[in-house]
């Protein structure tokens, strides 16, 4: 079997609505047209609903594209199980609603032969469909994140990112992450992207922010949501940005 040169990671977590827009069809369409070997890792986080049914039902059309059926363990944990099961040169993580489209890999593979250990996809602030609280949310997010940790990346959080697959094998498991003994119930958003970008940066690799198109495409209805939920998300995410400076200091990385 060739080794494949671009492993692509797929976190799952309730998306029966997204499957439902043939967004696992598109991925296809577009790898197929490329001159590079490739696979495709769905990791499903123990979905409630019935994406894995509907996946399962899709893959005898989807060559070169495979399912891992893992217990709930938060979006990093399904990442996780993708990481050790990816056997490419390079590893691209995307999010099942392709808010930003697997075409924009063209843009990231631009910088894969350079020195980087993390290229990262930016949405900056003028995002479509982009609700005004969540746009003013963003901008304490970045501004309090910046005078912290990072200040030299803009966005940390989009889920377009393309690494080399040795560093993103050796840096992942140090996430705080998984230092920890808690039952999580629901798609828990961290900010491990931060912590993971931080440790990159701390192992000796640059960091490559490339802007990509970005439009809120996420129908799905089951994971929760709502201004409620996204402000307690964030003071979650700032509390634990927080953690990640004060574990730098005690020189945790």
């Amino acid at each position: 079997m060739i080794k494949p040169y671009l492993s692509v990671i797929i976190p799952c977590y309730n998306e029966v609505q997204n499957l439902k827009r043939g967004v696992l069809k598109s991925l296809k369409t577009y790898l197929s047209k490329q001159k590079f070997t490739w696979e495709v890792i769905i990791s499903d986080d123990g979905s409630t609903d019935e994406s894995v049914e509907l996946i399962e039902k899709q893959l005898p059309s989807l060559n070169g594209f495979q399912l891992l059926k893992n217990p709930h363990g938060g979006k990093p944990s399904a990442l996780f199980y993708g990481i050790k099961k990816a056997s490419g040169e390079l590893v691209l993580f995307t999010d099942m609603d392709q808010s930003t489209p697997i075409e924009e890999l063209d843009k990231l593979l631009v910088f894969a032969g350079s020195n980087y250990g993390a290229i990262i996809g930016s949405r900056g602030l003028m995002r479509k469909n982009f609700p005004l609280y969540r746009r003013i949310g963003s901008i304490v997010f970045v501004a309090i994140r910046k005078a912290f940790i990072l200040a030299e990346i803009s966005d940390t959080q989009c889920g377009f990112k393309l690494f080399k697959k040795d560093v993103i094998a050796k840096s992942f498991p140090k996430l705080q992450f998984f230092q920890k003994n808690k039952r999580l119930s629901g798609w828990q958003v961290t900010s491990y992207d931060v912590e993971l970008l931080h440790i990159i940066k701390k192992m000796g690799y640059s960091i490559k922010e490339v802007v990509v198109v970005w439009e809120d495409r996420d129908v799905s209805k089951n994971k929760g949501g709502g201004l409620v939920r996204y402000v307690r998300e964030s003071l979650e995410m700032l509390w634990q940005i927080t953690k990640v400076k004060f574990n730098d200091i005690r020189g945790k990385y």
